[in-house]
C-alpha cells in the first residue's frame, strides 16, 4: 500500500521551489538555471504524485512538448503523456484520472493524453501536432522498458520528408495568422514570424531528420556557418529571456508583448531611458531586429535542410546570367564572393526576382553572400549611377514591386541603400491607430498602392483600380509611398522633413522636374485630403475651392486620393471603413468637377443626389410625390451629407410621419461588421442629442458616426452608426430592441440627465494617452460655432460631451464623429446666441475638457 500523498504540502513545496528559482534568476540572470530548474521541480513533484497514486507498473509517465525538452518558462503549460502497454481497465482508468486531477490540484497547468504505443503511432501519423509533441519526449517516471520500446518504434516510423513538408505548411498558416510580419506593435514573441516557434521548428525538423538537435550540431554538419550558429544562439537566448521575464511580470502565461507591460519589461531587461527614446521603444527595436535576424537565418537553414532532404530537386534548372542561376525555384549566385568583387551586382537578384515568373525568392547561398557583403554597401555603393539605375528599375517594374521591397528590407539591403529608411526599421508609433512599426507601415502602404493596379484585386476598391489604370508612370506613387513617413521619429514635422529626403532621392536618381514636384508635394500633403474629408464641411464651396486651389490639377488630385486611401488602409484594420471611403470619394469627385471649370454648386449636387434617391424610391414602390412633404423641410446640407441610398431609406421610413407626435426610430445592419445604422426622427429639444447618447452609453453601444440634421419645422433627423459588442446576437433582434428602447426613452418627459459612465480606456490608450484638446470658435460667416474635440476614445465619451452641451442648452445643428482607432476627433456645429458671451465660451471649454478627461 502506498501512503496517500499530502497534496497541500506538495503544492506548497513546489510553490516555494519555484519562487526560489525565480528569485535566483532575478538576482543572477541565469536563464538555463531557471528553465531547467523549473522542469526538474515539476519532474520531482509529478513523480511523487505518480508513485502516490499507485499507477500500473507497466505504465510510464512521459514529458512531451516543451516540457519534454527539459525546460519550462515560469507559467508554461505542462504537457504529459500517460503511456500504457494495453488499454486500461476501469480500475486503471480511475487511478489515471486521480493522478491527472492531483496534478491540477498541485497548481500545474496540465495538458494530458493517455495512449498505448500503438495509439501514439496512429495519432502521430495523422496529426503533425501530436507528431511534434512526441518528438520531444522523455520519461519522468514508470516503466523504462515501455518508454524505450515506444521511442524505438517512433523513430522507425519517422518520415523526415513528410514531417518537413507538414511543418512548413503549418508554419505558413501560423505566419499568415500574424499577417506574415513580426512588426506588429504588440507581437507574440513565441508564435509571430521571427519568434521562438520558428527556431523550435528548425530543431524539430533537424532532429526528425537525424541532423542534430542544437545549433552547434547543425554547424558541424555544414548546414549553417559558425557566425550563423552564434547569431541563432544569441537571438534565441534574447527571445527566451524576454518571454521568461514577461511571464514573471504578468504572473501568468503571457507571450504577447502588450503595451501595458513593455515599459516594465524593458526596465527588467536592463534598458535605460535615453533622450527622445523610451525604454519600451529601445527594447522593441531590439526585439524587431532579433525577429528579423531569426527570419533571415531560418530561411537560410530551411533551404539547406530541404536541399539535403530532397537532393534530386536541388540541381540548376535555369541560367540567368554569368552570376545568377535558378536552384529549387530560388535565385542563386554562381560564386560566393561575387557581391564582394562586384558590388554593382547586389541589387540584380531583386530585379530578377520581379522579372522572372515562378521564382520563390533568394537561395540560402545568395542570402548568406548578401550578409557577407554588407560592408560593401557603403556611401560609394549608394552613389554609384549603376546602382541608382537598378533601384529605380526595381520600383518601375510592372509586377513584383511589393515582394521585392519586402525582400530588400528583410535582407537589410533597403536600409543600407536608403539610410533614412534604416532609421525607421523597428521604429514604433504612438499615435493610437497605427498597428505596425514605421517601416512596415510604409511597406504596407506601398502594397496597398500596388494592389490597386493588380487585376485580381480590382473588386476590393474598384474606383481606385480604375484611377490607377489610367495614371501615367504609377511608379511615381510608389516613390511617394516610400517617403511619406520616412522622417517619423526625428522630431519636427515628418511631412516637411520627408520632403527634403524625397527631393534628394529624386535628384540623385535623375527623376525629371515634373515627377519630382509631384512626389515632393505628395509627401508634404499626404495627410491633407483625409483632414479635409473627415474634419471639414464639404458642402461649403469655400472649403472645396481652397482644396482645389491646393491640388491644382487632376493628376495631383488622383495621386493624392490614391495615396490617402492606401495610407489609411495601411494603419490598422480598425481605421478604414466604408464611411471614410465615401467621404474621400465624394471629395475627389467634387474637386474634380471644380478643377474641370465647374463652380462647386451645392444646388446641382443636391439635384443629382435627389434624382438618384427618387430612382431608388420608385424601385421600392413609394408613391410618386410622397417624398415632397418631408423634403421641403430639409436643407441643402442634409442632401450633401447623405448618400442617395440613405436618403431613400430615411424618406421611405418617414413619408407618413413628417409631423409625427411621437418619436420615429428605425435601425438596420450597418456597412461595418457588428454595426447598426440608427435613424431618430423627433421634435427637437435642447437635450435630445444627449438623451440619445445617454441611451447608447447605458446600452454599451459605441457611436462610430453621427449625422445630425434639423428640419425647417423644428424636427431632429439624426442618423447614427453604432457598434455593438455581441456578434452572437442576430442583427435584426438588436435592431428591434434599439428601436423600441430609444422610442420609449424619448417619449418620456425630460428629466435630469444621468451621470455618464466612466468607461475604462483601452490598454493602448492607457499606454499612450493623448492630450485632450477642445477648440471653440465662430465659423467664417458667424452663423454657427464650431466645437472641435480630440481625445482618447472610451465608452461614454460622446455622451459626456453631449451632456455638457445640454446643460448649457446649446443647440446642435450638425456633428461629425470621427473615430481613428483609439482616438476620436469630433466636430460639432453649434447654434446658440448665448455663445456670443466670451465668458460662456471659456466656461464651456473648461467643462468640456473636464468631461473628456479620464
Amino acid at each position: 500500500m502506498h501512503a496517500a500523498p499530502d497534496t497541500a504540502a506538495m503544492r506548497a513545496e513546489l510553490k516555494t521551489a519555484k519562487a526560489r528559482l525565480i528569485e535566483a534568476f532575478a538576482a543572477k540572470g541565469h536563464l538555463d538555471a531557471l528553465t531547467h530548474g523549473l522542469a526538474r521541480e515539476v519532474d520531482r513533484t509529478l513523480a511523487c504524485a505518480w508513485q502516490g497514486c499507485a499507477l500500473p507498473s507497466t505504465a510510464a509517465l512521459v514529458a512531451v512538448g516543451g516540457y519534454g525538452r527539459g525546460e519550462l518558462a515560469p507559467f508554461s503549460d505542462i504537457d504529459i503523456l500517460v503511456l500504457l502497454q494495453d488499454a486500461p481497465d476501469r480500475e486503471e482508468e480511475l487511478r489515471i484520472e486521480r493522478f491527472i486531477g492531483m496534478a491540477w490540484d498541485l497548481g500545474l497547468d496540465i495538458g494530458s493524453s493517455v495512449r498505448t504505443v500503438e495509439q501514439c503511432l496512429d495519432e502521430a501519423a495523422n496529426d503533425v501536432t501530436v507528431h511534434t509533441s512526441l518528438l520531444e519526449s522523455r520519461r519522468v517516471a514508470g516503466d523504462a522498458g515501455l518508454y524505450d520500446r515506444f521511442s524505438a518504434r517512433f523513430r522507425e516510423a519517422l518520415d523526415p520528408r513528410a514531417f518537413f513538408t507538414a511543418k512548413l505548411l503549418e508554419m505558413r498558416q501560423r505566419h499568415a495568422k500574424y499577417q506574415d510580419s513580426p512588426y506588429s506593435l504588440e507581437p507574440n514573441c513565441k508564435e509571430s514570424p521571427g519568434g521562438l516557434r520558428d527556431l523550435q521548428l528548425i530543431i524539430w525538423i533537424t532532429r526528425a531528420a537525424g541532423f542534430g538537435g542544437s545549433w552547434s550540431e547543425l554547424e558541424s554538419r555544414g548546414l549553417i556557418t559558425e557566425r550563423e550558429a552564434r547569431e541563432l544562439s544569441r537571438n534565441e537566448t534574447f527571445l527566451k529571456r524576454l518571454r521568461t521575464n514577461l511571464h514573471i511580470l504578468a504572473g501568468r502565461r503571457q507571450d504577447i508583448l502588450v503595451f501595458d507591460l513593455q515599459t516594465a519589461l524593458a526596465e527588467q531587461l536592463g534598458f535605460r531611458v535615453k533622450p527622445a527614446k523610451r525604454v519600451s521603444e529601445q527594447m522593441m527595436r531590439h526585439y524587431y531586429w532579433a525577429a528579423k535576424a531569426v527570419t533571415q537565418l531560418s530561411t537560410i537553414l530551411l533551404q539547406n535542410i530541404e536541399a539535403q532532404l530532397f537532393p534530386s530537386t536541388s540541381g540548376i534548372t535555369r541560367v540567368f546570367s554569368e552570376h545568377f542561376v535558378e536552384k529549387q525555384g530560388m535565385i542563386e549566385i554562381v560564386n560566393d564572393d561575387v557581391f564582394i568583387r562586384e558590388p554593382n551586382t547586389i541589387l540584380e537578384p531583386f530585379l530578377l526576382y520581379e522579372q522572372l515568373p515562378g521564382i520563390k525568392g533568394l537561395s540560402a547561398r545568395t542570402l548568406r553572400a548578401l550578409y557577407n557583403a554588407r560592408d560593401k554597401m557603403d556611401v560609394h555603393w549608394r552613389r554609384d549611377p549603376v546602382n541608382r539605375k537598378l533601384f529605380l528599375q526595381i520600383l518601375k517594374q510592372p509586377a513584383g514591386v511589393t515582394h521585392a521591397l519586402r525582400l530588400l528590407n528583410q535582407t537589410s539591403v533597403l536600409g543600407r541603400y536608403l539610410l533614412n529608411f534604416r532609421r525607421i526599421v523597428g521604429q514604433m508609433q504612438h499615435d493610437l491607430y497605427h498597428v505596425y512599426t514605421v517601416d512596415q507601415h510604409i511597406l504596407m502602404v506601398l502594397r496597398n498602392m500596388r494592389r490597386f493596379a493588380v487585376t485580381e484585386h480590382a473588386h476590393e476598391y474598384p474606383f481606385c483600380s480604375q484611377l490607377i489604370t489610367n495614371f501615367e508612370r504609377p511608379w511615381v506613387l510608389y516613390v511617394a509611398a516610400l517617403f511619406h513617413d520616412i522622417a517619423k521619429g526625428r522630431g519636427g514635422d515628418h511631412s516637411t522633413l520627408g520632403m527634403a529626403d524625397a527631393r534628394r532621392f529624386c535628384r540623385d536618381h535623375g527623376i525629371d522636374e515634373e515627377d519630382t514636384a509631384l512626389i515632393v508635394w505628395l509627401v508634404q500633403h499626404h495627410l491633407t485630403m483625409s483632414q479635409v474629408a473627415q474634419k471639414q464641411d464639404m458642402s461649403d464651396p469655400e472649403i472645396i475651392k481652397r482644396f482645389a486651389d491646393l491640388v491644382r490639377n487632376e493628376r495631383r488630385l488622383t495621386a493624392l486620393y490614391l495615396l490617402t486611401v492606401a495610407d489609411i488602409r495601411g494603419t490598422s484594420p480598425k481605421v478604414w471603413n466604408a464611411w471614410k471611403g465615401k467621404l474621400l470619394e465624394d471629395l475627389y469627385r467634387i474637386t474634380l468637377d471644380v478643377l474641370g471649370g465647374a463652380q462647386h454648386d451645392p444646388h446641382a449636387a443636391l439635384q443629382s443626389r435627389k434624382e438618384e434617391a427618387l430612382s431608388l424610391l420608385r424601385l421600392e414602390a413609394v408613391p410618386e410625390g410622397a417624398h415632397r412633404e418631408l423634403w421641403n423641410q430639409l436643407d441643402v446640407a442634409y442632401f450633401l451629407r447623405q448618400d442617395a441610398a440613405d436618403i431613400a431609406w430615411q424618406t421611405r421610413e418617414l413619408v407618413h410621419h413628417v409631423n409625427a407626435p411621437t418619436p420615429v426610430v428605425r435601425a438596420r445592419p450597418g456597412a461595418i461588421s457588428n454595426s447598426l445604422q440608427v435613424l431618430v426622427y423627433v421634435k427637437d429639444r435642447p437635450d435630445l442629442f444627449a438623451a440619445i447618447c445617454s441611451y447608447f452609453d447605458r446600452s454599451g453601444l459605441s457611436v462610430l458616426d453621427a449625422q445630425i440634421n434639423t428640419t425647417r419645422h423644428g424636427f431632429a433627423l439624426d442618423n447614427f452608426l453604432v457598434e455593438h459588442s455581441d456578434p452572437e446576437m442576430h442583427a435584426r433582434d438588436i435592431a428591434n430592441l434599439v428601436e423600441r428602447q430609444i422610442s420609449e426613452a424619448l417619449a418620456q418627459a425630460a428629466t435630469t440627465l444621468p451621470e455618464p459612465s466612466k468607461g475604462r480606456l483601452s490598454r493602448l490608450s492607457r499606454s499612450f494617452p493623448a492630450t485632450p484638446r477642445v477648440d471653440l470658435r465662430a465659423d467664417d460667416r458667424g452663423q454657427y460655432y464650431i466645437l472641435s474635440v480630440s481625445a482618447n476614445d472610451r465608452p461614454g465619451l460622446l455622451y459626456s460631451i453631449a451632456r455638457v452641451l445640454a446643460e448649457h442648452r446649446i443647440g446642435l445643428h450638425a456633428a461629425r464623429i470621427n473615430t481613428l482607432g483609439e482616438r476620436v476627433e469630433d466636430v460639432f456645429l453649434l447654434h446658440s446666441s448665448a455663445l456670443n458671451d466670451n465668458k460662456l465660451q471659456i466656461r464651456l471649454e473648461t467643462e468640456m475638457l473636464k468631461a473628456i478627461a479620464v
